[in-house]
């Protein structure tokens, strides 16, 4: 039985995948559903950018989790196979290491994993398979259990399978990944293999529970995809679903405020209650400056919930306010350098990764304080003119470069041709050499036609980013499961939180799966595993 407490008007903060997705889920439910995004063009971190003949995607680029998406489009009716053009990459990725002079190529696929580990090191082989059959159960557990459930009622923490196998998760979230990897692995490559993931969680493998260890099955295993035509179409089939189910979608629109009234419980409940007050619409202004009042049972912040809790709310109703953020850890800040090549770079593949021998150090020195820019930096490249022909002309290459750094907006903003603050513009120079000397394409400089970067100031200035960090807080043991923010305000009744700042956390999968946990919400729906319809 569909449940709807809150009447039938929605509205959507921010245009990112989790507004765009929770739009369309409620929308399909019978909700009368608008969505304001204060930028012109969709999709928030998952944005693209084009120049010369050139198109970047300017945010996420691993396709993680099929199964998440196969689920969210059978929600809608359709199916991943219907909106999109997945294509497995074989490899999944290459991997340089500082110190070695020949790189590593990584499949995904088991069997050819525990070749490499075993060639790597003596008895690793049978190591990882030990290892991946742990990741592979400890994801099921956290699908079944603990993604798609809000934590609303006791029956989230004493399932019969969880309780089952509890002395075995207070392990894997007691011990770092870290520690994890080190008792098993000694050679650093296949450490560093290994422990790269917690970057996507906005994370090291010093400060990640080990229960994400989880993350390797997807990586070595399941395997790693792409969307052909890149990451946009990703946004545009969600912007299309959206609008098939009647939701309207309003561009260059800027959200100031969440209006609220007194709540009809107030002084009755407040025993029982925190809640104050009941959201009744949003202060909102196109992008003229022309200001309006827009009408709404049901708020949704799908932006950066740092931003709607202490901007757009007043303290007295601030259920995050800035001394609740002053105690958490933001993930990396990151420098992203978008570059056109020209000639081909066949030493890349479409994922490379380059680990310096003390990466350690790399993220002390992001997440310790005081804080400080790596050099030399671990970094990401992306290529997807290796797989996809509409990225770049042809003659050319597309590269996308991803540095982690501090989450410090005083960093700077990037700029096209060199024109981003010195400290961005001088980061990205020493980027772009070490990709070049550890590749042996000594002439990368010389060869590239199109230029822009992105840093920490400008994840703050265009998409209200805490701290400017590039994916949201941390996936530490205080920041994960139920631990981390909760998506509905205990002050104001009606306002609910969307997207990789909330929970279940950071990724195009947790968006999809936090748009899932509003409908459920809504739907009075306390399952604990995806939604059977």
């Amino acid at each position: 039985m569909r449940v709807k407490p809150q009447g039938k008007r929605v509205a959507i903060i921010g245009g990112g995948v989790a507004g765009l997705a929770t739009a369309a889920l409620l929308a399909d439910d019978g909700y009368e559903v608008d969505l304001y995004e204060q930028r012109a063009d969709l999709g928030g971190r998952a944005g693209s950018w084009e120049s010369d003949g050139f198109r970047f995607d300017t945010g996420p680029s691993w396709w993680l989790m099929p199964e998440v998406f196969d689920h969210f489009y059978e929600l809608l009716g359709t199916s991943t196979a219907e909106q999109l053009d997945l294509i497995r990459l074989d490899p999944g990725y290459r991997v340089f290491f500082e110190g070695h002079t020949d790189p590593v190529d990584v499949h995904s696929d088991e069997r050819r994993s525990v070749e490499l580990f075993e060639k790597l090191e003596d008895g690793a082989g049978q190591q990882l398979s030990e290892y991946l059959a742990s990741a592979r159960h400890a994801y099921d557990i956290a699908v079944r259990r603990f993604l798609y459930t809000n934590f609303d009622t006791p029956r989230a923490f004493v399932d019969p399978e969880v309780l089952r196998h509890a002395k075995t998760l207070v392990q894997l979230l007691g011990t770092s990944l870290d520690t994890l990897i080190a008792k098993r692995f000694t050679d650093r490559r296949l450490r560093q293999i290994l422990g790269y993931p917690a970057v996507f969680l906005a994370s090291s493998p010093e400060r990640a529970p080990a229960m994400y260890h989880l993350m390797s099955w997807l990586d070595l295993d399941e395997g790693v995809r792409y969307p052909d035509g890149g990451f946009t179409r990703l946004v545009e089939s969600l912007a299309a679903l959206a609008k098939q189910k009647g939701v309207r979608l309003h561009t260059g629109t800027t959200v100031s405020e969440i209006l609220t009234r007194p709540t009809e419980h107030a002084g009755k409940l407040r025993s029982v209650s925190r809640r104050r007050a009941d959201v009744s619409g949003l202060r909102i202004s196109d992008a003229d400056g022309d200001e309006r009042i827009v009408d709404a049972d049901v708020v949704i912040g799908a932006a950066d919930l740092h931003h709607i809790e202490t901007r757009l709310l007043p303290h007295a109703l601030q259920t995050f306010p800035q001394r609740w953020w002053n105690r958490r850890t933001s993930g990396p800040g990151a420098v992203l350098v978008f570059l056109g090549v020209r000639g081909e770079l066949p030493q890349l593949q479409h994922h490379s990764l380059f680990f310096t021998a003390d990466w350690t150090a790399n993220f002390d020195d992001i997440f310790e304080t005081p804080t400080a820019v790596p050099d030399p930096a671990s970094l990401y490249v992306c290529r997807p003119s290796a797989t996809d022909d509409s990225v770049a002309p042809d003659g050319y290459e597309n590269l996308f470069i991803l540095i982690p750094v501090p989450a410090d907006p005083g960093l700077g903003r990037g700029g096209v041709d060199g024109a981003g603050d010195p400290v961005i513009e001088q980061i990205a120079d020493r980027a772009i050499d070490l990709v070049a000397s550890w590749t042996g394409v000594d002439d990368l400089a010389e060869r590239i036609v199109v230029r822009r970067t992105t840093g920490p100031g400008d994840f703050e200035a265009d998409l209200n980013s805490w701290s400017g960090g590039a994916l949201g807080p941390a996936h530490t043991l205080w920041q994960s499961a139920f631990l981390r923010a909760n998506n509905r305000s205990a002050k104001v009744g009606g306002l609910y939180y969307a997207g990789g700042t909330t929970r279940p956390g950071i990724g195009l999968p947790m968006c999809l799966i936090s748009a899932e946990l509003i409908r459920k919400r809504l739907r009075g729906d306390h399952s604990p595993g995806p939604s059977q319809g």
